[in-house]
């Protein structure tokens, strides 16, 4: 018995060394870590996703708008605001005259800012002059 207590061991111990505590944490550290970082791309990814599609709707309102009122746009570029709820987006329309004078191609690019070169949504519709036909 005395030998054993020589070398620093006692009968029947069993343990875990201050080395292997370490390590082990040092492991849950990384793979916690791994998943934080996981889970802050998903936000992400769903934060851009939300912004895109209320983009969408926002161009889409634009369209809308024209188709329903019977508006008659002139050809040009014009910028202006078209928020969805909390996102303030920009839109940019541009009006094409087509081949026919009677039809023209009306385009809504939806950015996040005015200085944005991101278009987060782009929508295209071809309209008819109601009131001349």
């Amino acid at each position: 018995m005395r030998n054993m207590w020589q070398r620093g061991e006692r009968a029947g111990a069993r343990g875990f060394t201050l080395i292997e505590v370490l390590i082990a944490l040092a492991i849950v550290a990384i793979a916690l870590g791994a998943v934080l970082r996981a889970i802050g791309a998903l936000s992400t990814n769903v934060e851009m996703a939300r912004s895109r599609l209320l983009a969408i709707w926002s161009a889409d309102n634009v369209l809308s708008e024209i188709s329903i009122g019977q508006q008659w746009p002139d050809p040009g570029q014009s910028t202006f605001s078209c928020p969805q709820g909390r996102y303030r987006f920009v839109c940019r329309q541009t009006v094409t005259q087509l081949s026919s004078p009677l039809i023209r191609q009306v385009e809504v690019r939806v950015y996040g800012y005015a200085a944005s070169a991101d278009v987060l949504a782009d929508a295209a519709t071809v309209i008819q002059n109601e009131i001349r036909r």
